[in-house]
């Protein structure tokens, strides 16, 4: 059953204003943030690029089966089958599981409150927001406080009793080489797993004896799988199996760690399978590419924002006057779209500059010389243009 709450807030013309003017504060803090950010992300990838080619030109593949004392401090490229010493274990529910990681996977059966705001214009400049509040049960990994629900009454949920957990291998070996948890952290490929009905009946049992059956490869706690009841719970785990990985990291002793690059950043890749050094190189390029340009576009957007919070003071005031304020925020947010395009590209050009300047300049000169050149070819085809309107 769903069920819906409307609130309706009112806010003057003054109010607003007043908000606005400290939006500024805001905005201000903001442009700022995503200028470091930006400046910030176009270093990191030069180095993060520069210390990946480093290490391709420096790894060399070494045979999984020993750890060869004159490879001590190289950037090592291994292959081979990963073995551990104990299995997974969660003792809470007493699961067992043989591989690197055991995900322990907690659902709840609960109310969820979802706010949707809608505002409007009012005569005078005000504004009326309404915020209709909807409820509606759902599966959630997440406890949800009905406590501060906006209706609490009719959308109460008990406590999550058990939440989801992660157990991780401290250590373990690929062939002769010792790994520890920043190798193993990364490794994924984490696969379903079937629970039997030992493991069934001591879910029910930590639940109190709640009624405990199977149900999509988990346990499910409740009277019902197909017409769950608040309170109710999904349980299933997934762990990520042992198996043949491919490792580049500096030997040190009979351990791989990651290695240090010159320009001081680290080097350690990981990957499920047989997979060539130069093939971990390049994905973690491509990976990197990928990082710039994601965190560019957050810069970008978040630069956005901060500027439409600075120039919003200048459309306020003219929400007295219809269609006025609508015209006024129209242009601030071109202004605020001008100022972000303007602002984003001379801080990415000033990185440039700052971190490849070499680059940077022969890409400026470069630009310079086309544009000459249209100049140039501009002036040439003139004389012709006059001479032929002459006859």
């Amino acid at each position: 059953m769903n069920s819906a709450f409307a609130q309706t807030k009112r806010v003057s013309w003054s109010s607003r204003l007043k908000n606005s003017v400290v939006g500024v504060l805001a905005g201000v803090m903001l442009i700022a943030g995503m200028v470091w950010l930006l400046f910030w992300n176009e270093g990191r990838t030069i180095r993060e690029a520069r210390s990946l080619a480093e290490g391709a030109d420096l790894v060399v593949s070494v045979d999984s089966a020993s750890v060869d004392p004159s490879n001590e401090g190289r950037l090592i490229h291994v292959t081979g089958p990963v073995t551990t010493s104990a299995p997974l274990f969660d003792p809470i529910f007493g699961v067992r599981a043989e591989g690197i990681r055991l995900v322990r996977n907690v659902e709840m059966y609960q109310w969820k409150e979802e706010p949707i705001s809608e505002t409007v214009p009012k005569p005078g400049g005000g504004e009326e927001t309404t915020t209709t509040y909807s409820y509606s049960k759902a599966w959630s990994d997440a406890p949800q406080d009905s406590s501060r629900f906006q209706v609490a009454a009719g959308h109460e949920n008990p406590p999550m009793q058990i939440r989801g957990q992660r157990f991780q291998l401290s250590e373990a070996k690929l062939g002769a080489f010792d790994m520890d948890e920043r190798i193993l952290g990364r490794i994924g490929g984490e696969q379903p797993v079937a629970l039997t009905r030992e493991q069934l009946t001591a879910i029910g049992v930590a639940f109190g004896g709640r009624l405990a059956s199977l149900a999509e490869n988990g346990a499910y706690i409740g009277l019902n799988p197909t017409a769950p009841e608040i309170g109710d719970y999904r349980i299933s785990y997934t762990v990520a199996p042992l198996g043949s990985m491919s490792v580049v990291a500096a030997q040190a002793g009979g351990a791989l760690e990651p290695y240090p690059t010159t320009i001081g950043n680290e080097i350690l890749l990981v990957e499920r399978g047989a997979v060539p050094a130069a093939q971990m190189f390049a994905a973690a390029q491509a990976e990197n590419a990928a990082w710039k340009w994601g965190l560019r576009a957050t810069g970008l957007f978040f630069l956005f924002a901060g500027f439409i919070f600075v120039t919003a003071p200048l459309s306020v005031p003219a929400d007295g006057v219809p269609l006025l304020g609508s015209l006024l925020r129209l242009s601030t947010g071109l202004a605020a779209l001008v100022l972000t395009t303007m602002t984003g590209a001379v801080t990415v050009a000033v990185a440039w500059f700052s971190y490849r300047p070499l680059l940077a300049i022969g890409v400026v000169a470069l630009g310079l010389a086309i544009t000459a050149a249209m100049v140039g070819i501009g002036r040439l085809g003139r004389p012709k243009m006059v001479a032929a309107s002459k006859r």
